[in-house]
């Protein structure tokens, strides 16, 4: 059977052509891939070189040069290799495919699933970046572009059907026997070393000397380790949250925003380490003082409401790292705000893809700065790692107006007041534009009674159908509009 339906390939230039994951023939494919993702994310542990120093045991590693590109699996069946990745890419028709089926074939190999690193390797000898290969994988300008896409393997998860196991010495045996020498496709390029110390000195020369991304570190025995430099960015204040218990009176964390380049600000993420004692206090005690409302609300790690605050602060942070998407390859989609400085409130446009931020640490308040499009431009993540949507612009958030379907208001008189309830039925008209952040239909129940000690409670349904919607109208219909409810 062959790997692909060959009818649901898209031709991006010559023979290279990518399919979605539901054209594999094998519908148990990509939920490995996925699965094999997730494993690895889950066993390797991210560390900046301090931290390697630190907590990387005694004992030898197998340490490779990190190379910044996309996750993928090959795919061999005895004929042809495609490449598969988290997200349901499938690629296939690439000069190095071809490479590696022919390697392949020669040493006699019927199938294999291999994991490795798709990039870029330039022809002018730089540091090929992930957006390269986003760009080149997406929009080939030429066959020289599309010959540039290389692929550097690391693991083998099963060779003519049978899992190559956990003795990773035995692995990478086998993946030098199968792709050493090879041009396009090749073993990454890797060294033995012992210890904290010997992974520090191949990280000396891979990335403090080469300007690499960093190293990755393997062993059975220790455990297996990403060691890469600490990057730093100036990201604007968007809101704080106290500590609780003994911490009360204390910075918890701080909200952070980047700044898009139409001027919205985008929700980053938190930082609540890095701060000294004095710091968490006084920061506490400033950031009370700019509190404003806000249409968005979050609640930190404690599920402690973050409170927002006018755009004023920036702070520098370091980050270990920024992953761009999920284990299962979806995008990490993060609110985009607008200040309305005239209502001195935050407003919310939707979410956009963006980052997660690993291992942030506060630095320090760049009082030199302010909040602005160019002092926490977005760009400073961009020029890491490939942010989708990158361009678009306020006007692109809008979305299109709800339309009100059905509305209804009754009042009831108890001891001299008024009790009012409210149903409305609406279409948002934003289900096909915003991502699945917006169901077709809600529906929504006020209850007012000033007799309760909750005097205001309210009731909502949501749904796609609108039969369903009508259908539990008419349930609140009969439910709260009887017994003496009247229209006003």
């Amino acid at each position: 059977m062959p790997l692909l339906d060959k009818s649901r390939l898209e031709i991006k230039l010559g023979s290279y052509a990518t399919a979605p994951g539901t054209a594999l023939t094998d519908t148990l494919l990509l939920p490995r891939v996925q699965a094999y993702r997730r494993s690895l994310g889950n066993r390797m542990i991210a560390l900046d070189s301090r931290g390697a120093k630190d907590k990387i045991p005694a004992g030898d590693f197998f340490v490779s040069r990190k190379i910044d590109g996309e996750f993928n699996s090959m795919i061999f069946d005895g004929s042809e290799a495609i490449l598969v990745n988290p997200g349901g890419t499938v690629r296939t028709g690439l000069p190095m495919l071809d490479e590696a089926a022919a390697l392949l074939k020669k040493a006699g190999v019927k199938n294999a699933f291999i994991a490795g690193e798709l990039h870029v390797r330039r022809s002018d000898g730089q540091r090929a970046r992930v957006h390269d290969v986003s760009r080149i994988a997406r929009k080939p300008a030429n066959a020289d572009e599309v010959a540039q896409l290389c692929f550097a393997v690391f693991d083998l998860l099963e060779i003519d059907g049978e899992e190559t196991g956990s003795d990773y010495a035995a692995t990478w045996k086998q993946i030098t026997a199968l792709f050493q020498g090879g041009d396009r496709v090749a073993p990454v390029e890797t060294t033995t070393a012992s210890g904290a110390k010997g992974v520090l000195d191949a990280f000396e020369k891979w990335v403090g000397e080469e300007g690499g991304e960093g190293v990755v570190a393997r062993s059975d025995a220790n455990g297996w380790f990403k060691v890469k430099p600490r990057h730093t960015i100036d990201v604007a204040v968007l809101g704080f949250a106290e500590g609780t218990d003994d911490r009360s009176g204390m910075l918890h964390d701080l909200l952070l925003g980047i700044a898009r380049p139409d001027g919205t600000w985008q929700v980053l993420g938190r930082v609540g380490g890095g701060f000294s004692e004095d710091e968490r206090r006084a920061f506490l005690s400033d950031l009370r003082d700019i509190t404003t409302p806000s249409e968005y609300a979050e609640v930190n790690s404690d599920r402690v409401a973050y409170e927002m605050v006018k755009p004023e602060w920036v702070v520098e942070i370091s980050c270990l790292d920024f992953i761009t998407q999920t284990t299962r390859g979806a995008s990490i989609d993060r609110m985009v705000l607008s200040w309305d400085a005239a209502a001195q409130t935050w407003r919310t446009a939707r979410r956009l893809p963006l980052c997660s931020i690993i291992s942030p640490q506060f630095v320090r308040r760049r009082e030199d700065k302010t909040p602005n499009a160019q002092d926490c431009r977005i760009a400073q993540l961009a020029d890491l790692v490939e942010i989708p949507q990158l361009d678009a612009t306020a006007a692109d958030l809008a979305l299109p107006a709800s339309e009100i379907l059905r509305r209804a208001v009754r009042v009831k008189d108890l001891k001299g007041k008024t009790m009012v309830r409210k149903l409305v039925l609406w279409k948002t008209n934003k289900e096909t534009s915003a991502k699945g952040e917006y169901p077709a239909f809600v529906l929504h129940l006020t209850d007012f009674s000033p007799n309760r000690k909750d005097p205001l409670q309210r009731e909502i349904r949501v749904s796609d159908s609108q039969e369903q919607i009508q259908a539990f109208y008419t349930q609140m219909e009969e439910k709260y509009f009887v017994g003496g409810w009247k229209e006003p």
